[in-house]
């Protein structure tokens, strides 16, 4: 009771009445250090420098650096008790997909944060840099109402409305399937070819893997295991096949030239 008491007048006191009811709205809970979370929204590009030279500090760049340390840690505890059987090459991985900058710039715009931020207008294109906005933003929870608000933030606020790692678990072990059936419906050879091994710093094992579709190289791939090594080359085979068309082609006329023969 004492604290929504305490929340009410700190609502009343404080003068951008409005911004204050967009941060709750967006937070789900009253801020209390308001300045962290406008220090969030200041992109650098904003910024003047002073007589020295030196752009001044105002702006979300260290709040920056927090942010992308602490989601981190919390998508990792996320990911490593969701997946208690799984090996660190998969979990790195999941991990690496849900904090990727095109997530976060994609989620940052969904909760309305490029409402918000105050960049020079000479960035004709920030969409780019909105996942940093929300990193920043992070980082001033974590400061204003410390680790578990933040990690609460993260859960309820971006990871269940926005990010679906049971999706995201399909979607990375799904490559050798894809590239296999693409192989067989359009007549390509595809092999797995092991390449030399390594060991990483602990002395595991690394195994190297890499696809030749028509004998040509599409991907190479590492992991803790053969079969981990060969879904990341058929991801990045998969990827190749999609986006580099003069690749498509030559491995197309490598099988009309096989058809010849």
């Amino acid at each position: 009771m004492f604290k929504s008491i305490y929340n009410a007048i700190i609502f009343f006191l404080f003068k951008q009445k409005k911004y204050y009811r967009i941060l709750y709205r967006m937070l789900g809970f009253h801020p209390k250090k308001i300045f962290f979370y406008e220090k969030a929204l200041v992109h650098k590009s904003s910024n003047k420098k002073n007589e020295k030279n030196y752009y001044q500090t105002q702006n979300n760049e260290r709040l920056e650096f927090l942010g992308d340390a602490i989601f981190n840690a919390v998508i990792t505890d996320i990911v490593y008790n969701k997946f208690p059987t799984n090996n660190e090459g998969f979990l790195t991985n999941i991990r690496s997909n849900i904090v990727k900058r095109e997530a976060l710039n994609k989620v940052a715009y969904q909760l309305g944060l490029h409402h918000l931020v105050i960049i020079s207008a000479s960035v004709k294109n920030y969409k780019h840099l909105m996942g940093n906005t929300l990193e920043a933003f992070i980082g001033a929870i974590y400061l204003d109402k410390g680790y578990k608000k933040a990690k609460k933030f993260i859960i309820k606020k971006i990871i269940d409305p926005y990010i679906n790692i049971d999706t995201l678990v399909k979607e990375e072990t799904n490559f050798k399937s894809k590239l296999f059936e693409w192989c067989q419906k359009y007549k390509i050879s595809l092999q797995f070819q092991s390449l030399e091994n390594f060991n990483d710093n602990n002395r595991n094992i690394i195994f190297q893997m890499q696809v030749l579709l028509n004998g040509q190289v599409a991907g190479v791939g590492i992991g803790y295991t053969k079969k981990e090594s060969q879904q990341h080359a058929s991801k990045m085979s998969w990827k190749k096949i999609k986006t580099d068309n003069s690749f498509l082609q030559k491995i197309l006329v490598s099988k009309e030239k096989e058809n010849k023969f």
